[in-house]
């Protein structure tokens, strides 16, 4: 079967089917409000199929007190809600861990548009639904048509709220299957009043508010509308699939099919007006691009624009068409999309083309099975006459190339037919115009085949110097040649042409494969907008800018080839782009006389800036505006990534920060207190019981108050230390050092809280000195220290050494508790990080040894734990400073 064979089922139809296949069904009630029966009629259809023998799992319904929706829970599989606590409140929400390990053939979830509770995985309950069915879960839900995102500003200038919950289309364009439920208003009214939507109360509020009789037509209007659309969708899609060609008459569907000439916009007011008399059925506006053929001159390029522009503003779609053939390219599309009507137009140069090449009305109708062709004419007074094209040399230098390759062929035949008798002269001719084709295109190819045919029979067929044809042979031969040299011609300025427009396609797609490699590349917004910049200016060949958002306005933010600054006129017109999503300036509807035209930068969640581009002398070809807008999508989209990245990276630090308060209000709470209380309470015994208590107690309690208060001392102090390197507040004093030195004053400073544990001490008699500041380097020693005290058994032996390498002196400090288990010792140094079991009363907040690494990586140095080191007991810490001088081998 031929590829392009339209009953050939499509291959991303196929693709999607088969990705289809490994996902559970979605069933969509779609309601035009609150109270039309989308809950109660999901249940009673879930009931018949529980009947059937279906595995039937009630997810999450809310039946909002109606008695009628709560009978039909009865007998039927609930799954438990799970409790979700956000500031001192529980909130019973879905339990999606549950459907999942529960996996029933068909899981209800109402309410498709609900808001999750703040801790749940996805904020948003479709996004439980998407993860159900990917699960391979059967999912049945309900939805009003107002929780459309794309409707949000519609129902709002209809009934004067706008929703907070909202779908996006594409998650209700993902559906199996949609059932309508649908009553009339006044009945949903009724409803109301009898109290089976809202207790008495609020159904008054909501009839005299929402709920009145034109709000809820509109909304019932646009329910039917949307399903009617989904339907059409499905429809279309399973045409592709089983590669059925269409039209199939279920819906109208209309292709307007426009040119560069004067009724392009004509054409698209007559696709509009065609549209609203078959009850707005879709339309859409296309231009087939002749592969073999070149470009639209430049006033055809701006009419296509504008049409395009005015399809868009009448609500109508629009598509870009490439082929070789007009006819097999616009019938193949209509059959693939169910298109039922087709719109041309029919000016009055097109008489010619009737006589000379086949009539594209004529091509349509005669290829057209079961479409509905209509031709639009033109009334010649209202025809608008092509500009004559400017007389430029590029344009003629392809028909003078080939009058001298006619001349050289003339020669070289001359001098061949004197040299030698029945040569066969015409090979000479058709090479000549075979090159004028190659070299410039078909239509200097015709020209020099048409020459070289009144120069062949005048010079070399009898009688000679006359264009009378002397017999019928040579007629014949003449008319030969005349044929072949026009295929031949025709063809090879085919061949050119389509090797060029593959030349400026690839060119389009390695520019932006090139953009999109610079965008990826660049770190920030403000690179991403100088790259957007230049990107534009280079395709356009002119000035461009891009304006950012700062606050609640834009401003400039980069220019290429400079930073162009902007007049009044032009900055109005760039607001207004940012303001309205439209584009605006020069060559549009807005403020036109501007030099300058805008187009907003729309990225997937929100827009991003604005890009302008000054007029040049000429306008923009169709390519050229191709490529702009392709790069100005391209940049929006990485401007939103890189805010996104900004957003996140900050969303991170936030959460960090949060993290660390927590762990510092824990640690505060806990740590704190302890020492307080026991001060609190020593000396409170003191001042009570002083004159009663015997001298040791008296003497005890004064230790405790002493020891609690340094504790104290030294939790403030860690948390200081904590908040400066934090803070980025660390200041060093650097000065030459001996490492023994600082070692010794460190272990005088825990002398007192060794109790029966030995402090054992290994220097070397020769250390090099350092350059470090010794006074954090005793505090990271110092809590080295308290760390191994806390963790050593009540008479452990410590060791603290110290010996030196080339590059670094090493500080090891070794203690004999129940060590470090291999997983944490990665995450020993981190804030807050404490063994699971406390040692004693002195263990600490858990910073001693993250603000140890924290000065250490100050001073240059690095820290290290290895665990365990004898009989699977034991802690070593080793600590590394670097010397300012290697000291040579033999010296160590």
């Amino acid at each position: 079967m031929p590829v392009d064979d339209p009953k050939r089922p499509d291959p991303e139809a196929l693709l999607a089917a088969a990705n289809k296949a490994r996902r559970g069904r979605l069933k969509v009630f779609l309601g035009m409000a609150p109270g039309v029966g989308k809950t109660y009629e999901m249940l009673r259809a879930a009931r018949r199929r529980k009947a059937e023998g279906a595995d039937v799992l009630i997810g999450v319904v809310e039946t909002h007190g109606r008695r009628e929706t709560e009978s039909l829970l009865r007998g039927m599989d609930v799954l438990p809600r799970r409790p979700i606590e956000h500031r001192g409140r529980v909130q019973m929400e879905f339990d999606i861990d549950a459907a999942l390990e529960r996996k029933p053939k068909i899981l209800l979830v109402d309410e498709y548009a609900h808001s999750n509770a703040i801790g749940s995985r996805h904020p948003k309950r479709w996004q439980d639904v998407e993860e159900l069915l990917a699960a391979g879960i059967d999912v049945w839900t309900t939805l009003n048509v107002q929780h459309l995102e794309s409707l949000v500003d519609v129902v709002q200038r209809i009934t004067g709220v706008r929703q907070r919950e909202t779908v996006p289309d594409s998650a209700l364009s993902r559906a199996d299957d949609i059932e309508l439920v649908d009553i009339t208003p006044d009945e949903l009214r009724e409803r109301m009043a009898a109290g089976k939507v809202y207790v008495p109360e609020t159904a008054r509020l909501a009839a005299d508010n929402f709920f009145k009789v034109e709000n809820l037509t509109a909304l019932r209007e646009l329910a039917l509308r949307r399903a009617a659309q989904t339907v059409d969708d499905q429809l279309i899609a399973t045409m592709r699939e089983k590669g059925v060609e269409g039209p199939w008459a279920a819906g109208e569907r209309i292709l307007v099919l426009v040119s560069g000439d004067a009724m392009a916009a004509t054409l698209v007011r007559a696709g509009r007006r065609l549209s609203d008399m078959m009850m707005d059925a879709p339309w859409i506006v296309t231009h087939v691009e002749r592969t073999d053929r070149p470009l639209a001159r430049d006033g055809d390029a701006a009419r296509l624009r504008e049409a395009y522009r005015l399809a868009e503003q009448l609500g109508g779609a629009t598509v870009a068409l490439s082929g070789g053939d007009i006819v097999d390219t616009v019938m193949a599309y209509a059959r693939r999309h169910n298109v039922t009507q087709i719109v041309i137009g029919k000016s009055v140069e097109s008489r010619w083309r009737e006589l000379l090449e086949r009539s594209l009305a004529g091509a349509l109708l005669r290829e057209a099975r079961g479409v509905a062709v209509h031709v639009v004419t033109e009334a010649a007074p209202e025809r608008e006459p092509r500009p004559p094209a400017p007389l430029r040399p590029d344009r003629w230098r392809g028909y003078a190339v080939g009058a001298l390759f006619i001349a050289a062929a003339t020669l070289a035949a001359w001098g061949l037919d004197v040299a030698f008798n029945r040569v066969d002269l015409g090979m000479i001719f058709l090479t000549a115009v075979l090159a004028a084709g190659v070299l410039h295109g078909l239509r200097p190819a015709l020209a020099a085949a048409t020459v070289a045919f009144l120069v062949y029979n005048c010079l070399f067929l009898e009688p000679r110097y006359s264009f009378v044809v002397g017999s019928p042979t040579d007629f014949i031969t003449l008319v030969v040649f005349w044929a072949v040299a026009l295929a031949s011609g025709g063809l090879a300025g085919r061949v050119r042409e389509q090797a060029l427009g593959s030349q400026r396609r690839a060119a389009a797609v390695t520019t932006l494969l090139a953009a999109s490699r610079t965008f990826s590349a660049a770190s920030g917004r403000d690179a991403v907008a100088k790259a957007l910049a230049e990107q534009v200016s280079a395709a356009a060949g002119g000035l461009a800018v891009v304006l950012l958002p700062q606050g609640d306005e834009i401003a400039l933010a980069h220019g290429s080839p400079e930073l162009a600054p902007l007049d009044a006129a032009q900055m109005a017109a760039a607001r207004w782009a940012w303001d309205k999503g439209e584009v605006a300036g020069f060559g549009t509807g807005t403020l036109p006389q501007s030099r300058w035209t805008f187009w907003p930068l729309d990225g997937v969640r929100a827009r991003t800036g604005v890009a302008g581009l000054a007029a040049g002398a000429a306008p923009l070809g169709a390519d050229q505006e191709r490529l702009v807008l392709a790069l100005l999508e391209q940049g929006a989209v990485a401007l939103e990534r890189s805010q996104l990245a900004a957003e996140a990276v900050e969303t991170e630090t936030l959460r960090r920060a949060d993290r660390f308060r927590s762990a510092l209000m824990n640690s505060v709470s806990h740590d704190l207190r302890t020492p307080l209380s026991t001060v609190l309470g020593a000396s409170t015994t003191l001042i009570d019981y002083g004159d009663k208590l015997a001298k040791p107690v008296r003497e005890d309690l004064v230790v405790s108050i002493r020891e609690e208060a340094e504790r104290l001392n030294r939790y403030v102090a860690n948390l200081l230390d904590m908040t400066r390197i934090e803070g980025g507040a660390l200041r060093l004093r650097t000065d030459w050092i001996d490492v023994r030195d600082v070692l010794n004053a460190a272990a005088d400073r825990v002398s007192r809280r060794l109790g029966g544990r030995e402090l054992a001490r290994d220097f070397p008699r020769e250390l090099s000195l350092i350059q470090a500041d010794a006074s954090l380097l005793e505090q990271v020693v110092v809590n080295v220290l308290e760390n191994a005290i806390a963790y050593s058994p009540p008479e452990a032996r410590i060791e603290m050494a110290a010996y030196e390498d080339r590059a670094n002196v090493v500080i090891s400090i070794e203690d004999e508790g129940r060590g470090i288990p291999t997983s944490e010792l990665e995450r020993v140094f981190d804030k807050f990080r404490r063994m699971e079991e406390p040692s004693d009363r002195t263990q600490g907040a858990g910073l001693g040894l993250s603000i140890a690494k924290g000065f250490i990586d100050a001073l240059g140095g690095r820290i290290a734990a290895a665990s365990p080191i004898h009989d699977g007991r034991g802690t070593r810490i080793l600590i590394s400073l670097p010397k300012t001088v290697t000291t040579p081998h033999h010296l160590l």
